[in-house]
């Protein structure tokens, strides 16, 4: 990963949109790093692993709710509730 000051990063921006589409640009300020430019692909494929993630999580969680004999009336009622 390269990384950049904030400041080469408005001086450079095509080369470290170059960059960014074969490594991730970290954009350091006041040597703290605020963001992070990277390619629209990588971005996507990140992107789809986070839903994918998130989907198997709540696959699993459904499953043991199931198997400790949550039903989707109880659930309803559960959901109710909480308003």
């Amino acid at each position: 990963m390269q990384y950049v000051t904030a400041t080469e990063a408005k001086q450079k921006l095509a080369a470290m949109l170059d960059t960014a589409q074969s490594e991730p640009v970290t954009i350091r300020k006041q040597n703290r790093d605020v963001a992070v430019v990277m390619s629209s692909k990588e971005y996507n494929r990140l992107r789809g692993l986070n839903v994918e993630e998130l989907e198997a999580f709540c696959d699993r969680m459904s499953d043991k709710a199931k198997k400790s004999g949550l039903t989707e009336a109880k659930l309803n009622e559960i959901l109710a509730s909480e308003d």
